[in-house]
Parts: C-alpha cells; structure tokens; sequence
C-alpha cells in the first residue's frame, strides 16, 4: 500500500514539474518574435562571423533592424562597423542575407558633425544642417541631400535617423546648435529644408526620420549625459515643423528626445511619456507612423531609471521601435536577448498587453513594406 502511495506521489510530482516547465507554445513564439522586432540593436564588429552574438540576433531571435557607427563610445575608438565602403556594403549585405525578415538597416548621417560618413573612409564629403539653412538655396540643399541618399543607399541603407527639425532656439545648446544640426530658428527654413531631405532620401528607397520630438533646441544640455530640463525654455513654436511635415503626409518615421518637460509630463523624459508620444504625437498632431527611440542607453535615462523601467515605459508611451545602439558607457553583448525577455514578461504578467505589441509590429511591418 505504502509502495503504490509512493508511485502515485511520485507521479504527481512529476505531472506538477512538467507544468511548471511547459514548452513554449507556437504564441509564445510568435509574441517574442513581435518583441524582438521592435528592437533595432548596434554591435561591435566590422564583418559578420557566425560565432558572433548579433548573428543569431539577426537570424534567430529576429531583431528588426541594425544602427551601424564608425566610433566606438565605450572604448574611445574609431574602430566600431565603417572602415570603407566596399566593407561597410557587404556587412550590411552580410546582415541582410541572414535575417528571416529585412531589416530596417540604419545610420545618423545628418552631415557636418554627425557623420557616420567619413572622407577619410572614402565617403563624399558633407556640410552641416546649419551651413544648409544659412545658405537656404534649394540647389545646393538637393545637391548634397541626393549624394548622401545614393551613397545610402548604394550601401544597403533603407533608414536614415535625418533630418533634424529642431528649431535652434538655444545656439549654445551642447548637443544641437553647437555643433550645427539644426538648420535653422526659422520654422519656414527648417521645414524647406527638412522636405528636400525627406523626398530625395525617399527617391533613393531610403526612408528619413524627422528628430527629436518634441524638440531638443532650447535646451541647455545634453541628453547623453544627464537630464536635459527644457521646462523653462520650451515653447509650442517647436512642434511647428513636426506639425507642418507630418500633416503634410511626408513623415514615415518620428524619433522621440529625452528632454524632460514637467508643462507636458510632470515624471517621465519624453521617450518615456505617454501625454508627450500617445497625447501630442499620436492624438494631436495626428502621426500614424513608426516612433523610434533616441538611444535608450542615453545618460538622461540610465541614470535615473532601471532597464526594465526605460523598457516598459517607453512601449507604454507609444514608441515602436526601441533603439539599443550599445555605444553609451556600456557594452552589454546579450542586450537584445535581455531585452525581449524582459518585454515578454512583461507581456506574460499583464504590465503590457499582447495588442500594444501587435500596435507596434504592424507599423513596423507597415514601414518595411515601403
């Protein structure tokens, strides 16, 4: 009798631990599948090899989309994805032929200072958004707008995180009209300047991003290395352009700042608001596109809030892709798998549902299908 109680125990806890460590079901393969779409990820290395993470990354886990850099922040040197053309193009090509899905394939390359691009790699040289909106002359504005498009686009390029539409409010601002990115203070020049960006890139199957809502230009800091409060020096005048170019119908893709402004959300950075991306992006000025991140590694973020937090928090605001670049202080070579992980938890407790998910696939899909 004691034998066949033991049997029967026995057999019950065996039923209990197959429970509790059930295979994955074809769902839960399919919303991971959704979550690691929405991560586009950097890496270091200037060639794919199939020992490296980011190879099963692409053909695995199938993150949606790569940012390449020439400059490696976490050990100070120029040696990250871009020594030449002819490398850069078949790394790119390399990534593409492993990815189950094409991936959204992505640069900064805004010219002048933000320059993945360089001369000394073999790059046809660029100027600054600022030279271009000081000069305002349509000519030369398409002149170097199509040379970078092509140049992108001969390498394998589909996304470019340009033009910038910040307003140049504050012309010391650290990280915006210091170092000449924004075109101008005038709405009128940026959004003229913005639309030939947008539709020459768009010609040459690369799409552009208008950057970084809802404005960094007042600010008096930079969002890489802390808080950059813009409360007292933000003003409406800098949603014009974004307002102007999406009701126009020429915005596919919007990349959020990290500027905290407690008029528009008392908590959160805007990458992380919900009133900023859902109620003045999505709700006000009517954007139906993708909403990508500015790096989630970004001092203004990192140093105030955990991983899981800036995760969950920016899905729950409305951005669609989560940009990763692993260029801040840190190298972390498992990010994208953390990262789905923690999303699918997320998911799996009810702290987000399966529909957010299924919101920001579609546009993702919606975009890559153009």
């Amino acid at each position: 009798m004691l034998t066949a109680y033991r049997l029967l125990l026995t057999a019950y806890c065996f039923l209990l631990s197959a429970c509790c460590h059930a295979q994955p079901t074809k769902e839960d393969g399919e919303l991971k599948h959704k979550i690691a779409q929405m991560l586009m990820i950097g890496f270091r290395g200037m060639e794919l090899k199939p020992t490296m993470t980011i190879y099963n990354d692409v053909k695995k886990l199938g993150i949606g989309g790569i940012i390449l850099f020439d400059y490696d922040v976490p050990s100070k040197a120029y040696k990250r994805n871009i020594s030449s053309p002819k490398q850069l193009k078949k790394l790119i090509a390399d990534l593409q032929a492993v990815a189950p899905v094409k991936l959204l394939m992505a640069i900064d390359q805004e010219g002048g200072k933000v320059n993945r691009l360089k001369v000394r790699y073999g790059f046809p040289p660029t100027v600054s958004a600022q030279y271009l909106g000081k000069l305002n002359s349509v000519d030369t504005t398409v002149k170097y707008a199509v040379a970078t498009a092509k140049t992108l686009s001969n390498l394998g390029f589909n996304l470019n995180f340009a033009p910038a539409v910040d307003l140049n409010v504050n012309p010391d601002c650290p990280i915006i009209g210091k170092v000449e990115r924004s075109f101008s203070a005038d709405v009128d020049v940026v959004v003229q300047q913005a639309t030939i960006w947008l539709d020459e890139q768009q010609k040459q199957g690369v799409m552009g991003c208008i950057k970084h809502f809802p404005g960094h230009g007042s600010s008096a800091a930079d969002t890489h290395l802390g808080i950059a409060d813009v409360s007292n020096s933000w003003t409406e005048q800098e949603l014009a352009p974004f307002r102007q170019l999406i009701a126009e119908g020429r915005v596919d893709v919007v990349m959020t700042s990290h500027v905290y402004n407690r008029h528009l959300d008392e908590k959160y950075p805007a990458t992380m608001s919900k009133k900023i991306i859902t109620g003045i992006l999505r709700d006000t000025l009517g954007f139906t596109g993708v909403v990508v991140t500015d790096d989630l590694a970004m001092g203004a973020l990192v140093e105030h809030y955990s991983f899981e937090e800036i995760l969950l928090k920016a899905i729950e605001a409305g951005a669609d892709v989560l940009c990763l670049s692993n260029n801040g202080k840190i190298y972390d070579d498992k990010i994208a798998t953390k990262a789905v992980n923690i999303i699918y938890k997320a998911v799996k407790q009810g702290k987000i549902t399966p529909e957010r998910i299924e919101e920001s696939y579609s546009r993702i899909i919606a975009l890559r299908e153009k």
